[in-house]
């Protein structure tokens, strides 16, 4: 098994976990795994004295809760309680867990470590030139706009809620249909709306978007605690067989690829790529930090879980339009000359570069060592606060930015193509390079390619690159066959 452990050389060692504390944990195993040997695995958990919370035998995945004297018994690790500025009070296990011979089996343990994993990629506009209505923008996208009832699509939620009178008004106002939004609780999360400045807009800005591009569609928000076992457990819940089957699932939150244990980002890639061979597109928001994702340590960054090959990694623009709107002027979002970021994106040094890549001519990344691996974003559109959407959250009215708008844009995006072509899409990239180059120049492109601009460490150009990716797709054209 990957190594399990994150790094957290700035936080304060307090002392250990109390042993009688107890924790909840989620073990994901090999999808070979037999029924024998799963029922052995349970005996084996039970006969410890472990108490099962979850069973999901067709996932491969079972939820205990587990006393932190047990999880030192049976792993070997002490769980170590620690204090930060930023991830506040945590715990984490001191080292590697030596697994016990029933554990043969198991690929990942989830929830030894609980401290927060991800931010909301979402921007708050500072002073907006211009802002537009979600339905503006797929509009200029040329995006189809059929009614998408009996469609579905799933949001992925580490915090915040929503209030089903701001969703109500929000599209009466609008005459459009008011989707029907369910809450779904997983690992213990909730829908707990607070106020328009917390993690509120994020979910909001999820909601509205989706429920604009793709009118009458169902909407199911997970909600999850901030870990990454919240956060993978969701992306489960959300993508099982045995689920509602969404056209696509959506997320808007993500971190440095730096700050996640790699077993968490090889389990969560796995989630994804199951979900796609099932028909599922998971888009996810490409980060807002730019070229460092946030990080100061003079290096590039790719947001995970943007940077999972299965995922369809969303960069930001800065969006202009016309009188009669459409396209004015599009160009790299980058605004961290008066504090308001800049898209994410780049290149990966976790993943290699994926076959669908092979020839977008992905450059070396610049850091150190110049590895080729999965380049980041795959696609891009409107993002940055100062041509941002209107939203309503919490009884305001706010612009809002970022490339988590993007993620939920390209949901409503995958949905009207299901519509349109009977066909759920899932796993879009092998189809969508080679017909971004084979529409490349012509009279009617599949992409519109963002020439200007860039993110700080990488420029764009022509053609797919670290920004935008491939740009923003013309939805009315993404059927055609590139051969």
């Amino acid at each position: 098994m990957e190594s399990i452990l994150r790094h957290h050389d700035n936080a304060t060692r307090l002392g250990t976990k109390p042993l009688t504390d107890f924790v909840d944990l989620s073990l994901y195993c090999e999808s070979t795994m037999s029924e024998a040997e799963y029922a052995d695995l349970v005996a084996f958990l039970e006969n410890s004295g472990v108490a099962l919370t979850a069973e999901h035998p067709l996932r491969h995945h079972l939820g205990i809760r587990i006393t932190a004297e047990a999880v030192t018994t049976i792993l070997g690790v002490t769980l170590v309680e620690f204090i930060d500025d930023e991830l506040g009070h945590f715990f984490a296990p001191d080292q590697e867990p030596t697994m016990p011979p029933e554990f043969s089996k198991v690929v990942a343990i989830l929830g030894l470590d609980s401290a927060p994993q991800a931010q909301p990629r979402f921007r708050p506009a500072t002073q907006p030139s211009v802002s537009y209505l979600p339905i503006q923008v797929a509009k200029a996208y040329r995006f189809p706009a059929a009614s998408a009832v009996g469609r579905s699509v799933a949001l992925i939620e580490l915090g915040g809620g929503f209030r089903q009178a701001d969703v109500t008004t929000y599209f009466q106002s609008q005459g459009l249909p008011v989707p029907t939004v369910t809450a779904v609780s997983v690992d213990g999360g909730v829908n707990a709306p607070t106020t328009a400045s917390s993690a509120d807009a994020e979910v909001m800005l999820d909601i509205e978007v989706l429920g604009s591009v793709a009118p009458g569609a169902g909407i199911d928000v997970y909600f999850a605690p901030n870990t990454d076992r919240g956060f993978i457990d969701a992306l489960s819940e959300a993508s099982a067989p045995t689920g509602p089957m969404p056209d696509a699932i959506s997320i808007s939150w993500g971190g440095p690829e730096s700050t996640w244990a790699p077993n968490s980002m090889l389990l969560m890639q796995s989630v994804i790529a199951e979900a796609t061979t099932r028909g599922i597109t998971v888009t996810v928001a490409a980060g807002d930090n730019g070229s460092s994702d946030g990080l100061n340590d003079g290096l590039s960054h790719v947001d995970f879980p943007a940077s999972a090959p299965n995922a369809l990694a969303c960069g930001g623009t800065h969006l202009e339009l016309t009188p009669q709107g459409t396209i004015a002027a599009q160009r790299v979002w980058n605004d961290t000359a008066i504090g308001d970021g800049a898209t994410g994106g780049g290149v990966s040094t976790f993943f290699p570069l994926p076959s669908y890549q092979a020839h977008a001519d992905v450059p070396p990344s610049v850091n150190p060592g110049g590895t080729v691996g999965r380049g980041v974003p795959d696609v891009a559109g409107n993002a940055d606060p100062q041509t941002g959407y209107q939203i309503l959250v919490d009884g305001s009215s706010i612009v809002v930015g970022g490339t988590s708008a993007v993620a939920p844009l390209m949901a409503g995006l995958i949905v009207q193509l299901a519509m349109a072509t009977t066909t759920r899409p899932g796993f879009v990239q092998p189809t969508w390079y080679p017909l971004e180059q084979a529409t490349r120049g012509s009279a009617a492109p599949a992409f519109f390619n963002i020439i200007e601009g860039n993110n700080g460490a990488y420029q764009a150009h022509v053609g797919w690159n670290a920004c935008t990716g491939l740009g923003s797709p013309y939805g009315d054209r993404l059927d055609t066959n590139p051969s």
